[in-house]
């Protein structure tokens, strides 16, 4: 497997309708008309993926005030993702791609360097997609501590 073919600004955000943590269908479809950050994480329940995913819970509120809905997604079973969402009160939702078709199409998953390995897996990565469906930004390798407040800044909401 080769590095995957990444998104950039102006593309179409490649469309999905995935199960979510509490047993229901989201669609990509569904948020049109809603600015969108869509992240991309490894495991849920996992140390670095529990910190991202409270960064972005405790910001959700100004978030949402400047006009993002936040989904986090990963290939976790949804029955893990209702999990994850109890234990650390996330407030978004969270969708399981668990053949990761959708991690594959947004080019978050594939080789990527791990300890100095080259190994295949999620590309912990965030995207932000605006009204009509377009990528705004393709943001790939971030960091789990420290990217939703760079994040928060690069959006001029801090």
């Amino acid at each position: 497997m080769t590095a995957p073919a990444r998104l950039s600004p102006g593309d179409p955000a490649p469309g999905f309708s995935l199960p979510t943590d509490t047993g229901g269908q989201l669609a990509l479809a569904d948020l049109r008309g809603r600015k969108i950050v869509l992240y991309a994480y490894p495991a849920a329940m996992t140390p670095g993926c529990t910190k991202q995913a409270c960064d972005f819970r405790d910001s959700l509120a100004s978030l949402q005030a400047a006009g993002y809905e936040v989904v986090g997604i990963s290939p976790d079973k949804p029955e893990k993702l209702a999990k994850f969402r109890e234990r650390d009160a996330i407030t978004f939702p969270l969708v399981a791609d668990t053949d990761k078709t959708v991690l594959t199409a947004y080019g978050a998953y594939g080789e990527k360097q791990m300890y100095g390995r080259t190994v295949t897996g999620v590309i912990r990565s965030t995207f932000v997609i605006d009204e009509e469906g377009r990528i705004e930004r393709a943001l790939y390798n971030v960091k789990a501590t420290g990217h939703v407040a760079k994040l928060r800044r690069d959006l001029g909401l801090d």
